[in-house]
């Protein structure tokens, strides 16, 4: 019997026929060869389903497909969980249809957490994959998530879940960025299924960081797909969610966070101040937007003051910076809003 522990390799999918096998094969490429796979039917009605049961049927002693009752379509919190409480590994790690693994991400953070016992989670810089369209313009439009804290650091709790509120310089994992232990996402109950889609993977994090030490790796082994047709992009084109604007689908998650913490007892003031800080557009919509303006106008005035008064090279200098002086501002305000 083999000393190395299972890994639970755990794939939601949703009508994912166009990148679902990709995201198999990066599993089976994986360098570390201890692992299973749940390949989890939300409900499908395209060639996924037939997909992954082939995968399961010709594999069985890797791979199994699994789907809920009548093959109902129940929200990726409750698919995740019905992964979850089929897993038999000693880690867990997520990977949604349409992103992939890099073939040294198991192996690399099991080493982790075999090393790290106190840690419940590992999570590296996840790459945010425009260039999967093999477009040179899209090469450049790659990013690495931000982490926020020293890489290669164990982060108390709640540390990171103020850091994932106040948005200004770590961003929230992404689940193909993470490697967890099967007890802790027992001891936390899982997702929140009320979660059917969007930030369902937030108010998981915020229960996890909220609990227990993690380790922030240095690596990045993973690849975040980004398309048109993802769920984010869907519900942006819907109205219900923007990247950078308040949305219904970040105000119910932030309900949804202050309620979990009053029921926990939390009394970290930094969390509750970050908190507040990320409500805050929301509770006083008419002063954030003066807020905003009050920005806006100075700039400008500033910008119609120097026209006047400063020399040719200046107005050179201004008309070549204005667009990444926009850029910034809108950072900032995207800080405020998140």
């Amino acid at each position: 019997m083999s000393s190395k522990p299972l890994v639970s390799g755990i794939i939601i999918f949703l009508n994912a026929e166009k990148f679902i096998q990709e995201a198999i094969e990066s599993v089976f490429a994986q360098t570390y060869d201890r692992w299973e796979l749940l390949l989890v039917d939300d409900g499908s009605t395209d060639a996924s389903t037939a997909i992954a049961q082939r995968y399961a049927t010709q594999y069985p002693e890797k791979v199994r497909y699994l789907e809920h009752d009548n093959h109902q379509n129940c929200g990726m919190s409750a698919s995740r969980n019905l992964g979850i409480s089929n897993a038999k590994g000693k880690y867990i790690a997520f990977l949604d249809a349409d992103d992939i693994w890099l073939p040294p991400k198991l192996e690399r953070q099991v080493a982790i957490l075999n090393s790290q016992p106190e840690a419940a989670m590992v999570y590296g810089s996840t790459q945010m994959w425009y260039s999967w369209t093999g477009k040179p313009k899209d090469v450049q439009r790659d990013r690495k998530r931000k982490l926020g804290v020293q890489p290669d650091t164990l982060v108390q709790p709640p540390q990171l879940l103020a850091l994932f509120l106040q948005g200004e310089d770590a961003e929230t994992p992404a689940t193909c960025g993470v490697l967890i232990r099967r007890e802790t996402i027992k001891d936390i109950g899982g997702f929140v299924e009320t979660f059917r889609g969007l930030h369902e993977d937030q108010a998981f994090f915020a229960k996890l960081c909220l609990k227990a030490p993690v380790f922030v790796e240095s690596g990045c082994w993973d690849r975040y797909r980004q398309h048109p047709d993802s769920s984010c992009y869907v519900a942006v084109k819907t109205g219900e969610f923007h990247f950078s604007q308040m949305n219904s689908a970040q105000l119910t998650f932030l309900n949804w966070l202050e309620k979990y913490l009053s029921e926990q007892g939390v009394k970290d003031t930094e969390v509750w101040e970050s908190l507040q800080q990320a409500l805050w557009p929301y509770r006083q919509p008419i002063l954030y937007r003066l807020y905003q303006m009050k920005i806006f106008y100075l700039l400008y005035w500033v910008k119609t003051l120097l026209k006047l008064i400063a020399p040719a090279p200046v107005h050179l200098w201004l008309k070549a910076n204005t667009k990444r002086a926009n850029s910034k501002i809108v950072n900032i305000v995207r800080q405020w809003s998140w």
